[in-house]
């Protein structure tokens, strides 16, 4: 995995990423962007799927550990 991984996220994917990494639950990332859960799942699945992460906090990690600078959600 490398920051190249990163590039493959589209920007909700990353905004939804960004809101995982500060611990923010399904539920939270849902009302804060007024999308549904399903929706949030959704994301989640395209995110691991494209990281290569089994989980939101190997996702997160991830995302901590490799991402490039990115602007945080407001």
């Amino acid at each position: 995995m490398d920051c190249r991984s990163f590039a493959l996220l589209t920007s909700r994917e990353r905004e939804i990423l960004t809101l995982v990494a500060t611990g923010a639950s399904n539920r939270q990332i849902a009302d804060r962007l007024s999308i549904s859960r399903h929706t949030v799942r959704a994301h989640l699945s395209s995110i691991y799927s494209k990281l290569g992460a089994r989980n939101r906090t190997r996702a997160a990690i991830l995302f901590v550990m490799h991402a490039p600078a990115v602007d945080p959600p407001l």
